[in-house]
């Protein structure tokens, strides 16, 4: 047997403890909140995955059809989702040429692994920073200087670690587009001279909240090149912090559940926190995943608060010494406010965003719409935590075309009203088949059918014991009650324009298997699994408003060597390895395009394209590396140009302003800065055509 990866020296990859501390507050450390009996995905998985092995691409086919027909029969049927997923009969064949073939979109010669504190792009391709953290975007807002930092000058400045983006068009300026962009957490230890954990200033604090939530920029193209510069005061430009107002809409805006002494009408918030990843809707808004806000909260103590991983101590930034409402011995229902989807009109730097709770309350990783075919909007989202759940909302409202405002308006209403549902995975093989390494069943893939089990529509609750209010605000127990599956934890979600399969990203579980912890199953076959997986489902009947769908494992990541990962039956000695799947995003040849978080193989993140139809169905090539300490979020894929946002670069353990762990993007002597970075081809060509 070949050696395994690590391919570059004795690093052993994965997100420093720096990050995980100002992240998501050490969630991996801490007790796991979904404590519930019920099924394991990675059980489920598990049984599949030891059949993978030995998979052939024809056994591809034949496990997708059968879970359809577990999904889906009866006399008359139309054409069963589950035979979409069965995808081509044929092997897939090995590249051919030189190293920068490929499917359609990835023609080009992949990156290798590496370490270089820089974001490093194919041969034949140029990249710029688009736009860095503190760089000014609204009017009056002065230039960036680390050390004379002030929270009304990062009120109109750039945020802190972008992650998910969004570029949209903007009709009637020739070359420039609307960028919007996500700002999921501070690191004080990287932003601030000198700063003192235990004894954060006011000011400090202050500008911590200045530099979390979203912001809008319009941007301009170059002439003859891909490279993008931000218009600085533009109109639509935009900053939404911590303290901005947001509206509480749908039907728990109002609850008892979610007032406060400085809201007793439970309708509008203060603020959005540690927001991951979103999605961009079909008629022209951006949706923005409130993820682990649970950390900025102090003094948790219901058992509610237990299951959101609300701690009963202080908080590591110590915000709740300068605003009551992150104490929750002062403000109990104050943590209620968070954990939405938050719906902005890029478009109307007047508009307050909604929070929209119809969509459930839970650790949103992102939210992505795709449309029924007489276009009610179906949302698909995930719950980043371990042992969590995965989510659609089915609107009871159709879209209406076109801008005009009364269609806007509209429009804005889809997301308030409808049901949501959370799903339930079946394995077809017997769970004596899965041992937790991954190896695949004897029918010879991970598959199985599920259902979409209903949580509340409108002021109705589906679930035994709880009011309708109650689902929304503390959706995950609603899961905990209708024996939803437990999944690897689950972030970005993707439909493919082409297919309407849905990918979701499964980044990593390490307790999977541990004593006291759900084990293997065919959806989330190996036990202590650091590199996770991407599953592909397939709704019954090519229905997004369906309640049953089909599933398979399309992607198992690690090391091409290990014999537990799995690429769709594609040849894995032509693969790059990949670890910790984490956004994902699609071009419009159809190819899926995966960003990491916390890579396992000794190697930076990065961003790889992956074919997901046709004979090279799992042909994986790595794009780009990012810098030292950085993650790789919010991929944007564009026929010309392809848009990353770098996170947290430099947040290595032991890094300070004083001693930087990286010098990106601006070399030795400046603060480490995260940014945006566009890549394009120097000949001016497609991406990877």
């Amino acid at each position: 047997m070949r050696n395994l990866l690590p391919l570059i020296g004795s690093h052993q990859g994965g997100r420093s403890a720096l990050t995980c501390r100002y992240r998501c507050g050490d969630a991996c450390f801490q007790e796991i909140p979904n404590t519930s009996g019920n099924e394991y995905a990675g059980d489920i998985i598990a049984g599949a995955l030891s059949r993978r092995s030995i998979m052939r691409a024809a056994a591809v086919v034949t496990v997708a059809a059968a879970a359809g027909t577990a999904a889906l029969t009866g006399p008359g049927a139309p054409r069963a989702e589950a035979a979409a997923l069965a995808g081509h009969g044929h092997k897939p064949k090995p590249p051919h040429g030189n190293t920068s073939s490929g499917a359609r979109g990835l023609r080009f010669a992949p990156v290798a692994p590496n370490k270089n504190d820089k974001v490093t792009v194919p041969d034949g391709y140029s990249q710029n920073v688009v736009i860095r953290w503190g760089e000014p975007i609204l009017r009056g807002a002065p230039a960036f200087d680390p050390d004379q930092q002030s929270a009304k000058a990062q009120a109109g400045q750039f945020g802190y670690n972008n992650d998910f983006l969004s570029l949209l068009p903007l009709p009637g300026e020739r070359g420039r587009q609307v960028l919007v962009a996500n700002h999921e957490y501070t690191d004080e230890i990287l932003m601030f001279r000198g700063y003192d954990p235990a004894n954060p200033t006011r000011e400090q604090v202050e500008i911590a909240w200045a530099a979390h939530g979203l912001s809008v920029v319009v941007v301009q193209e170059e002439n003859r090149t891909g490279r993008l510069g931000p218009v600085s005061r533009h109109p639509l430009n935009r900053r939404l912090t911590a303290t901005s107002e947001f509206r509480v809409t749908g039907p728990a805006a109002g609850s008892p559940l979610l007032r406060t002494s400085a809201d007793p009408t439970g309708r509008k918030v203060l603020g959005t926190l540690n927001n991951c990843a979103g999605g961009t809707t079909p008629w022209g808004t951006t949706l923005h995943g409130e993820e682990n806000f649970n950390q900025y909260f102090a003094n948790g103590s219901s058992d509610t608060d237990k299951r959101y991983g609300i701690a009963t101590s202080a908080t590591e930034r110590k915000w709740e010494r300068f605003d009551k409402r992150f104490d929750l011995a002062q403000e109990p229902n104050e943590a209620h406010r968070f954990g939405w989807v938050v719906e902005l009109d890029p478009y109307d730097p007047d508009s307050v965003p909604r929070k929209r709770t119809a969509l459930g309350r839970f650790k949103h990783e992102a939210a992505q719409p795709r449309l029924t075919a007489d276009g009610r909007p179906v949302v698909y989202m995930g719950d980043d935590e371990r042992f969590d759940y995965f989510y659609k909302f089915v609107s009871s409202k159709k879209m209406k075309k076109g801008n005009s405002r009364a269609a806007r308006e509209h429009n804005l209403t889809l997301l308030d009203e409808g049901t949501l549902y959370v799903a339930k995975l079946t394995g077809d093989s017997p769970a004596a088949e899965f041992d937790g390494t991954g190896k695949l069943p004897s029918d010879g893939e991970f598959d199985g059918s599920g259902v979409w089990i209903p949580l509340a529509t409108g002021s109705t609750s589906h679930v035994p014991g709880m009011t309708a209010e109650e689902v929304y605000v503390f959706t995950r127990l609603a899961g905990d009650k209708v024996g939803a599956t437990k999944m690897d934890r689950p972030e970005d979600v993707e439909p493919s324009p082409r297919t309407g399969r849905v990918y979701i990203a499964l980044t990593n579980n390490t307790d999977r298997g541990k004593a006291g912890k759900a084990g293997a199953d065919e959806a989330n076959p190996r036990n202590a699994n650091k590199h996770g997986q991407i599953l592909e489902l397939a709704e019954n009947w090519d229905d997004p408003a369906g309640d049953g769908f089909a599933w398979r494992l399309f992607l198992v990541a690690g090391d091409p060597n290990d014999p537990s990962t799995y690429f769709a039956g594609f040849p894995k000695e032509k693969v790059s390895p990949i670890s910790c799947p984490d956004n994902v995003a699609f071009d419009d040849h159809g190819n899926l395009w995966i960003s990491t978080d916390g890579a396992q193989l000794g190697s930076h993140d990065g961003l790889f394209g992956v074919a997901t139809q046709g004979e090279r169905r799992g042909e994986l090539k790595q794009f780009l590396t990012v810098p030292s300490g950085a993650e790789t979020c919010g991929p944007v894929i564009q026929d010309r140009r392809v848009l990353v946002a770098v996170q947290h670069p430099g947040e290595i353990d032991g890094a300070s302003v004083e001693k930087p762990a990286s010098t990106w993007p601006d070399g030795p002597g400046r603060i480490v800065r995260p940014s945006v970075v566009a890549v394009w081809r120097k000949d001016g060509s497609d991406i990877g055509v």
